[in-house]
C-alpha cells in the first residue's frame, strides 16, 4: 500500500521514509501536471514536494505492513529502553532532523508465528491511524517494517504508567478516583463510538504525558483491539487475567467487556486490590465467573454507597445489564459536582460531518483530493464504520441508515440535523452517501496539516502549474467533482485571497486548509485533568 501520510499531527516529523505508490482510489487529482513543479511566486514559497528523492531500486515489500520495507534508523536514532511487552520492546527515539523525542515500539517478526499474529499487528496500525487526533489516545507518528521487525513510532508519554502511580498511592480518595475514572470512561466512549473495542484495558496501558500532578492521561497498546460493528460477537479469549470479563471466558462478547475492565480498575483505585483474586490464572477465572465482589472488608464500609452502586453496575455479570460508557458518565457518583456534563459526549463521526458541512466547496474538493491519496492502512477504520452504517450492503448510506448509525453511537439528532449532515456529505446530490463521499467527509482534519497532502491538493487545482489557482481553475475543479453549488466563484476566491490579487497562491491555500479545526478545539476542552 502507498502511504502518503504516516499519521501524526502538524508537529510530526517530515515523512521522508515512505513514498506513496498506490492510492485507495484513483481520482483525477493525479493529473498530467504532477511531474512538473509550479514556479514559485514572489509571495509564495517554492512549491517543492516535501518527500526525499526516490531510491533507484524499489525496496522489497514487507509481509506485515504490505508496503516497501525501510530502515527506521535512517530517520530516528534509538535511545534507552522504556519498556518490554510480549512481542517487543519500546525504546526512546529521536527524530534526526527535528530533534523531537518519541517512543518506538519494536515488534520482532520472528515472534509473529502465524497468520493471526501478523493480522494483529496490521490491525493495531490500522486502529491507531483510525483513532489519530483523538485526545487521551497515544498518537501514532509512523509505522516502519524492515527485514527483522515492525517499528511503531508513537507520541512519547514521559510520565510513566498510571499503574506506578496507583501503587505509589496505595488507593485514591473518592474525588480523585471519580475524576480519573471520568477521563478513562470518556476514552472508552471515544473508542466505542468509532467502532473499536480495546480488549486489554488495565492501569499499565494508561500512560501519563508528563511528570506533572495533573498530567493528561493517554491510553496505549491497541495490540489486542478490534474493529466491531453493532451486534457483532467475538469468541477469542484475550486480555489480562484480573481484568477479563466473564463473557470473554464464555467466548461470546462485545464492547461491554471494556466497561467491565474499567470497573475492575475503579475497584482497585478505591481499595488497592483487585476484586477477583487467586494464586493462579485458573483461580482468577473461577472467581470472575462466580462474580462475588467484596464490599465488606476495609476500606469499603467507609466508601460511599454511590461508589459501590457504580462498581456493581459496571461489574454486572450480564453484559446487557452493564452500564454503557455514556451511562457511567451520567452516574451520580462520577458527575462533576453532582451535575451531568454540559457538553455532549465526543462522537468523532458526528463532529467530522459537522465540520465538513461548515466548509466551503473549495475546501471540500481539496479534502476529497487528500482523501484520495490516503492508504488502505489509514482509512481501514472509516471503511469499517461505513460498512457498519450501510446495513443493507448496498454500497451507499441512506438518510435513514445515517440516522440509525449515529443513534447507535448514542447521538440524538433532529430530522432536520440529520438532513443537513446528509446534504453536506452527499457531494453529488443523489440522495445517498457513497464510500468515497463518506471517507472525504469523516477523515480527520490533521490530514490537512501534512505538507505532502496539501501540496498534492494545490497541484490538483493549479492545472497550468503557474503557482496560482485562478477563478477559472477553481470553477473547473468544482465542476469535475460535481460540487459546484451555484455560489459565485469570485466570492469563494475572495475569502481566501489575502493579498487581493484575484487568485490563490500556495501560502493562501495552506492558510485556508489549516483554518477552523473545530474538532480539535472541542476535544481539547475534554482533556480532563485529575486530582492525585
Amino acid at each position: 500500500m502507498g502511504n502518503c501520510c504516516l499519521g501524526g499531527g502538524s508537529d510530526a516529523p517530515p515523512d521522508n521514509a515512505v513514498q506513496g505508490e498506490t492510492n485507495h482510489q484513483q481520482s483525477s487529482n493525479n493529473n498530467n501536471n504532477q511531474s512538473s513543479k509550479p514556479s514559485p511566486s514572489s509571495s509564495s514559497k517554492p512549491l517543492l514536494p516535501p518527500s526525499s528523492p526516490k531510491p533507484s531500486k524499489p525496496a522489497p515489500t514487507g509481509p506485515v505492513l504490505g508496503r516497501p520495507m525501510e530502515d527506521v534508523k535512517a530517520t530516528y536514532s534509538m535511545g534507552k529502553k522504556l519498556g518490554k511487552g510480549q512481542f517487543g520492546v519500546t525504546h526512546l527515539c529521536t527524530h534526526k532532523v527535528t530533534g523531537k523525542q518519541y517512543a518506538c515500539k519494536t515488534i520482532a517478526k520472528r515472534k509473529l508465528v502465524n497468520k493471526e499474529d501478523l493480522e494483529d499487528v496490521r490491525r493495531e496500525v490500522q486502529i491507531m491511524h483510525h483513532l489519530i487526533g483523538q485526545p487521551n489516545i497515544v498518537e501514532l507518528v509512523g509505522a516502519f517494517e524492515d527485514k527483522h521487525s515492525v517499528h511503531l513510532v508513537m507520541e512519547l508519554c514521559a510520565g510513566g504508567e498510571l499503574f506506578d502511580r496507583i501503587i505509589a498511592k496505595g488507593h485514591y480518595t473518592e474525588r480523585a478516583a471519580a475524576s480519573l475514572l471520568r477521563t478513562i470512561v470518556q476514552i472508552v466512549h471515544t473508542c466505542h463510538s468509532m467502532g473499536v473495542i480495546h480488549r486489554d484495558l488495565k492501569p499499565e496501558n494508561f500512560l501519563l504525558l508528563n511528570k506533572d500532578e495533573d498530567s493528561p492521561l493517554k491510553v496505549t497498546d491497541f495490540g489486542l483491539s478490534v474493529f466491531y460493528k453493532q451486534g457483532q460477537e467475538f469468541k477469542d479469549i484475550v486480555g489480562t487475567a484480573y481484568y477479563i470479563a466473564p463473557e470473554v471466558l464464555r467466548k461470546k462478547y462485545g464492547p461491554e467487556v471494556d466497561i467491565w475492565s474499567v470497573g475492575v480498575m475503579l475497584y482497585i483505585l478505591l481499595c488497592g486490590v483487585p476484586p477477583f483474586w487467586a494464586e493462579s490464572e485458573t483461580g482468577i477465572f473461577k472467581a470472575i465467573l462466580r462474580g462475588q465482589v467484596d464490599f465488606s472488608s476495609d476500606p469499603w464500609p467507609s466508601i460511599s454507597p454511590q461508589a459501590k452502586d457504580l462498581i456493581r453496575k459496571m461489574l454486572s455479570m450480564n453484559p446487557r445489564q452493564r452500564l454503557t460508557a455514556h451511562q457511567v458518565l451520567n452516574h451520580p457518583w462520577i458527575k462533576e459536582d453532582g451535575e451531568a456534563p454540559d457538553v455532549p459526549l465526543d462522537n468523532a463521526v458526528l463532529n467530522r460531518l459537522k465540520q465538513f458541512r461548515a466548509m466551503n466547496q473549495f475546501k471540500k474538493v481539496a479534502l476529497k483530493v487528500i482523501a484520495g491519496c490516503l492508504s488502505e492502512e489509514e482509512i481501514m477504520g472509516l471503511k469499517q464504520m461505513f460498512k457498519g452504517m450501510d446495513t443493507d450492503n448496498s454500497g451507499t448510506i441512506t438518510i435513514e441508515e445515517l440516522k440509525q448509525g449515529l443513534a447507535k453511537q448514542g447521538t440524538k439528532l433532529t430530522e432536520q440535523e440529520v438532513k443537513q449532515l446528509m446534504e453536506a456529505a452527499d457531494a453529488d446530490g443523489n440522495g445517498t452517501i457513497d464510500y468515497d463521499e463518506f471517507i472525504t467527509a469523516t477523515v480527520h482534519m490533521n490530514r490537512m496539516n501534512r505538507e505532502e497532502h496539501v501540496y498534492t491538493a494545490f497541484q490538483y487545482f493549479d492545472k497550468d502549474n503557474s503557482g496560482y489557482i485562478t477563478v477559472e481553475e477553481l470553477e473547473q475543479a468544482l465542476h469535475e467533482y460535481n460540487m459546484h453549488d451555484g455560489r459565485d466563484i469570485k466570492e469563494i476566491i475572495s475569502e481566501v485571497d489575502a493579498d487581493n490579487d484575484g487568485r490563490i497562491n500556495y501560502d493562501e491555500f495552506v492558510a485556508m486548509m489549516s483554518k477552523g479545526h473545530t474538532e480539535a478545539s472541542n476535544t481539547r476542552k475534554r482533556r480532563d485533568s485529575f486530582v492525585l
